[in-house]
């Protein structure tokens, strides 16, 4: 495919050094993507909602910077933010996904201390962890990324309790989008339709050449590496590869749906992400300074180790799994979700098991780092679409379940 056909996109390129610092303050006093100025939001009804709200834990933070203290600013953020749910303030929310959302269903992150990916790459004998994921590096060697490409192809994994939560924020009508960094699949899995759903680092469910991206079948790649053997364009003879994104390559053009998104949104959930690598940690700055931000993680990351907090800002630190089961449990969805877990399941058990990379072949061809990389690369032809098989699930799944969430939000 002629990349001079692509339609113009913004290029973005990862940052070697720090991220990309604009606060989200300054940017209600900066043009909007439409060149309609943006101003401050302290009278709206969402601001008067948080002002009412207990700050649980400010008076310590703003008296020590301590870890302890910064994990106390979580108390009663949970509750906070499923009271703005509840009330209708939040009908546009945008989910930012990493790594840590995968983890409960068995596939290791990248940079946890021991277990992570990265700690356990020596035997590909690489000059450092992330060149296992550079586009040079794999140029002249492809053979270490497809041994750890065995281990990551979808197949043997099944969506959690999170990705099926973040499921009922659409079938309650309340997701706007969400952002993985994932390159599992499970999103889809789980539900989620394509037009909700931005995998920003791609996906193992199309593959095509490194160099001169013409299209190769995803599944003879696959064969092919579990095989141990290197796929080859039939056009020009280059390697082929799954469409990740590599380090050195540009973000898909689906990526750019953040323009539109971010500043739109009116509930900001960041889970399981590090947020350490640009261009990806700098979303989470672009939502008005108003809107309600919540981290559910492990550790606090980002923005959220600053103290004190952003007035909006809420974070829960802890077990994933068991945090976003409590929040929903607050929200009164928990039944939902499991009724939700048990059709689902139900419907797309078969498929797993028969064909791991069960996506349409003439789907958008996006790009993606693995979970918990920020990488970049646009493709030729842009982002594909989903496969018919997630839309019929989410239709069918949504049918099924409409009388178990009837319940309002």
């Amino acid at each position: 495919m002629n990349r001079s056909s692509q339609p113009p996109v913004p290029r973005v390129t990862r940052s070697a050094g720090g991220r990309l610092t604009e606060p989200a303050e300054r940017l209600d006093s900066v043009p909007g993507p439409y060149g309609k100025q943006r101003r401050k939001q302290t009278d709206s009804a969402l601001a008067q909602d948080l002002s009412q709200m207990s700050m649980s834990g400010q008076d310590t933070l703003n008296n020590s910077p301590s870890a302890s203290a910064v994990k106390s600013s979580s108390r009663g953020g949970l509750a906070s933010v499923a009271r703005l749910v509840k009330l209708g303030r939040c009908k546009n929310v945008v989910v930012v996904a990493g790594a840590g959302v995968s983890t409960a269903s068995g596939i290791p992150d990248f940079r946890t201390p021991g277990t992570g990916l990265y700690a356990n790459l020596e035997k590909y004998n690489i000059p450092y962890p992330e060149a296992i994921f550079n586009i040079d590096y794999f140029s002249n060697d492809p053979q270490p990324f497809f041994s750890l490409a065995k281990a990551l192809y979808p197949g043997s994994h099944h969506p959690n309790y999170i990705h099926y939560f973040i499921r009922m924020l659409h079938h309650k009508g309340l997701l706007l989008r969400v952002y993985t960094q994932n390159i599992d699949g499970l999103e889809k899995l789980c539900g989620i339709p394509d037009d909700k759903l931005v995998e920003a680092h791609g996906s193992f469910a199309t593959a095509a050449c490194h160099l001169c991206y013409t299209a190769y079948p995803a599944e003879e790649a696959k064969q092919a590496i579990m095989n141990d053997k290197v796929p080859i364009c039939t056009f020009c003879a280059a390697t082929v590869k799954p469409d990740i994104v590599f380090f050195g390559e540009d973000l898909p053009q689906k990526y750019f749906l953040n323009t539109q998104d971010f500043p739109k949104a009116d509930l900001l959930i960041i889970m399981g992400t590090s947020l350490q690598i640009e261009p990806f940690a700098s979303l989470v700055n672009t939502v008005r300074s108003t809107v309600p931000r919540l981290l559910l993680n492990r550790n606090a990351v980002g923005p959220f180790e600053k103290v004190p907090l952003r007035r909006a800002d809420h974070m829960e630190l802890g077990d994933l799994e068991e945090t976003v089961r409590r929040f929903a449990e607050m929200l009164g969805w928990n039944d939902d979700i499991e009724e939700l877990m048990r059709s689902q399941e139900t419907l797309s058990l078969p498929t797993l098991i028969s064909s791991p990379l069960s996506v349409d072949q003439t789907s958008c061809q996006s790009r993606g780092a693995p979970a918990g990389t920020e990488t970049s690369r646009s493709r030729a032809g842009g982002q594909r679409g989903a496969s018919s098989g997630s839309e019929e699930t989410d239709s069918e799944t949504d049918s099924k379940s409409s009388a178990s969430s009837s319940q309002s939000t």
